[in-house]
């Protein structure tokens, strides 16, 4: 058991050391400069908020970050889906850095500031959804024993990580301080629209009081709208 948790912690580390160093590379080269403020204040925030999540769930459920690591989607669709996302993120990390070179835009300093709030408040949703949905992994799949959870933000959408998801990525290129950076940022949510119907085909084949459950919680992703 500790030999699984010091490898759990060791790829943890890895993927988070990775992970920020592949985003400051994305962010930067394209700035051609690192005087860019925004890709600093960007960077040292999701340097903080990534390692707080990893501690926090190391603490709260080792094999829920076991789980988020996974990355191997078993769905053809899902495939698809991850290509086509990575793409739109990147476009979220590069075009700020492009847009700092050549001055395409400037994002007032207030509106980086609620940005950068947005983005924090969105990134802790994201750890409220975890913590209520135990079995939520980064791939689609039904585990054994899972169950359909219907309190907290499921009550209000089923997929209530997309939503937060949503308001992380688009809020990420106004604290980057680009406007152009918000055109993949604004298409991500489309893109996840076609996530959702798959993920709900295999939810309504696999996982038991799911067709009941999307009876009692009708929308999908945003209250009130779809």
């Amino acid at each position: 058991m500790k030999q699984e948790l010091a490898g759990l912690v060791k790829k943890s580390i890895v993927r988070l050391v990775l992970g920020i160093v592949l985003i400051g590379i994305f962010v930067f080269f394209p700035a051609g400069s690192f005087s860019f403020w925004n890709g600093l204040l960007y960077l040292t925030t999701i340097l903080a908020l990534i390692s707080y999540g990893f501690i926090w769930m190391y603490k709260y459920d080792p094999k829920l970050l076991e789980r988020r690591l996974r990355s191997r989607e078993k769905e053809s669709t899902q495939v698809v889906f991850i290509v086509f996302s990575s793409l739109l993120i990147l476009g979220i990390f590069i075009l700020p850095g492009l847009d700092y070179r050549y001055s395409w835009s400037r994002v007032p300093l207030v509106v980086v500031g609620i940005a950068e709030l947005l983005f924090i408040i969105s990134y802790l949703l994201m750890l409220r959804v975890m913590k209520e949905n135990r079995y939520a992994s980064r791939v689609i799949e039904v585990e054994e024993a899972q169950k359909v959870v219907d309190t907290g933000m499921y009550s209000i959408v089923r997929h209530p990580m997309y939503m937060a998801m949503s308001v992380f990525y688009m809020s990420t290129s106004l604290v980057l301080g680009s406007y152009v950076g918000l055109i993949p940022g604004v298409l991500l949510p489309f893109l996840l629209t076609i996530r959702i119907k798959n993920e709900e085909k295999v939810l309504e084949k696999e996982l038991k009081g799911y067709k009941e459950y999307k009876e009692k919680v009708k929308y999908r992703m945003i209250p009130y709208i779809w």
